[in-house]
């Protein structure tokens, strides 16, 4: 699985005053090191959990399961018997043990320039403890589910650590999604208090969360204020002991049919995960300031900008903007602002700005960049080394991250100074995670392969469930191939163990008998100098079974012209789902509520063109 030499043509290597104040310094450690957390993860996690303060001690098994459908209920169970909080490990602890209460907990840094707050440790747990008691006072208790429905502010990780302080479940959505995709989210998961705000400006562009929340813009008999409650309440809030498979949370994700699934994470395992991820991914140390430029509402926020970031001690970036606003550098004007060392966003924004050119990431110095991190999609290689060469001056490695809602962490990554880096690689498994790649058949693939991925065995912070539906949680990832957790994407392993994610299987298209992947073809189009971004679906086709339909966003200047459209044709983590209706000029949408802007799909079927039929 992990080769026994990292190799030595064709990669990026660490710069060597990395190597030298990286937690995992060498290929060698590493290997080491993963083989021992697949063979006794026990003693792997049992190291990570000693950084943490347990009420009482975990008893049985440390890390139990069955992924079998076959043998029984599918179950995922870690330190049972530990009891902790994870509100209390991530502040308090670091306060009274680490000594941290004076370390900026966020630099907060609003939409507009100029708009800005610190925050340290110790006020953000004043704060918490203080909402903490304002559920209390209005009757939320452990168990019960909370939904918060906020831009990226301060007060948004307030609210998820209140929740988890007195051990209730928050259910965070996405402060650009629509009222229905709100109302459904709270019926499901049966919340019981909805936290919002007035609203808040993205750019130039006003959201009124609270007229989308509530058709009635204040109701005394039911809305509540938050300062005139933060007013009257203790900022003392002794925290609730919870079980290790305790809920903490739980997140909605859209699958390609049906219904959005509430992903179910639990407190211990998820709290060593995205602590361990956080701390070797980025090879943080006490030094770094760090900005993941996710929203708070997608599991990437969840995990790294609040509780992997926190349970280290972390000195973060918490930013409410976007990347071209006002200008285009502001992303890098930001990083120079608070000597940004670790950066962390995704393929779709690099992409963005590469429309741009140079001139706007030169105007800036960029020094303080150390590692440059990616989220969200398979990086396309021209991306990646623009990312690397633009904006890291060729001497920042570049971590692509795969992982999923579903896994809580990072599954497939390079370490900074441990793993040599090919661009748009995923590279390999993080440690206690067993991928293997399987054909139609289910058969394990050796060597250079390419199939599904799947993974053999569990890592503490996988999903527990589907909240509210266990059966849709079997029938989802292991009921096609049991004794295998599925993860829906398809991937290529090359001769020297890297793995490449091809995309969702479901985004794999046969036309005249040939298999191809749409992340290919999509690259292939970026290649291309008037290409900023593309996507690309299938649409039925009477003779080739299926045929290409390309979306293509040109870059800045270009326009579009009949010769360019046959060099594309030449040439030759975006909703392909949603662009499939499109291209075969199918109106019924289904769930469109993970799309930022969903304005944008009647400018597509205004602009769509014709397919042979």
């Amino acid at each position: 699985m992990i080769p026994d030499k990292a190799p030595k043509k064709d990669v990026l290597h660490a710069a060597e005053d990395l190597k030298k104040e990286a937690h995992i310094s060498s290929f060698e450690t590493f290997k080491e090191l993963y083989e021992k957390s697949v063979e006794s993860p026990e003693e792997f996690w049992g190291d990570v959990a000693k950084d943490f303060f347990w009420k009482t001690k975990h008893t049985g098994q440390f890390l139990d399961y069955n992924f079998d459908v076959t043998k029984g209920k599918i179950f995922v169970k870690c330190m049972e018997g530990a009891t902790t909080n994870i509100c209390y490990n991530i502040l308090d602890h670091n306060i009274h043990e680490r000594q941290l209460g004076d370390r900026v907990a966020f630099y907060w840094e609003g939409n507009e320039p100029g708009d800005e707050k610190t925050v340290t440790y110790r006020e953000l747990l004043e704060q918490v403890c203080k909402f903490a008691n304002v559920l209390k006072s209005q009757g939320v208790k452990k168990g019960d589910r909370v939904s918060i429905y906020m831009p990226m502010v301060i007060e948004l990780v307030v609210a998820m650590l209140a929740c988890a302080r007195i051990g209730a479940v928050h259910s965070i959505v996405f402060a650009g999604f629509s009222a229905e995709s709100l109302c459904e989210r709270i019926i499901d998961s049966q919340c019981s208090l909805l936290i919002t705000a007035d609203g808040f400006y993205r750019g130039d562009k006003l959201i009124s969360l609270k007229v989308i929340a509530d058709e009635v813009p204040w109701n005394p008999e039911v809305d509540l204020c938050w300062h005139t409650l933060m007013e009257e309440a203790s900022n003392e809030c002794e925290p609730v002991w919870c079980e290790s498979e305790d809920p903490l949370f739980i997140l909605y994700t859209s699958g390609s049919t049906g219904k959005p699934k509430g992903v179910l994470h639990t407190v211990s395992g998820y709290m060593l995960y995205t602590a361990a991820t956080f701390k070797l991914v980025f090879d943080y140390h006490p030094d770094d300031i760090y900005w993941c430029t996710a929203d708070i509402g997608w599991i990437t926020g969840h995990s790294y900008i609040t509780y992997g970031p926190l349970a280290n001690g972390a000195s973060s970036v918490l930013f409410e903007g976007l990347p071209t606003y006002p200008d285009v550098s502001r992303m890098w004007q930001i990083v120079d602002k608070y000597q940004v060392s670790k950066f962390y966003t995704a393929p779709t924004a690099i992409r963005l700005l590469m429309k741009y050119g140079t001139e706007p990431v030169h105007k800036c110095k960029r020094t303080s960049l150390k590692i440059l991190g990616t989220v969200g999609e398979p990086i396309n290689p021209e991306a990646w080394q623009w990312f690397y060469s633009v904006v890291g001056d060729k001497r920042c490695p570049v971590v692509d991250t795969f992982w999923q809602t579903e896994t809580g962490g990072h599954v497939l990554t390079p370490l900074p100074a441990a793993t040599p880096l090919k661009p748009g690689s995923a590279t390999f498994p993080f440690f206690g995670v067993v991928p293997a790649i399987l054909n139609e058949s289910g058969e394990e693939l050796e060597g250079p392969s390419e199939g599904y991925l799947v993974f053999k065995q569990p890592w503490p912070g996988v999903m527990r469930t589907v909240y509210g539906n266990h059966e849709r949680f079997e029938a989802t990832y292991f009921k096609k191939f049991p004794g295998y957790y599925v993860t829906g994407d398809g991937c290529r392993r090359d001769k020297d163990g890297y793995y490449w994610i091809t995309g969702r299987i479901d985004d794999m298209l046969n036309v005249s008998g040939h298999l191809l992947s749409t992340a290919e073809v999509e690259s292939a189009l970026v290649e291309h100098q008037a290409v900023a971004e593309a996507a690309v679906v299938g649409t039925p086709h009477p003779v080739k079974g299926e045929s290409l339909y390309c979306f293509v966003t040109l870059a800045d200047g270009i326009s579009y012209t009949a010769a360019l459209e046959a060099e594309l044709r030449q040439q030759g983590k975006i909703m392909r789902r949603v662009l499939r209706k499109i291209a075969s000029n199918q109106r019924d949408m289904g769930d469109v509520s993970t799309l930022a802007d969903s304005t944008v799909l009647e400018q597509l079927f205004e602009n769509r063109c014709g397919t042979a039929m």
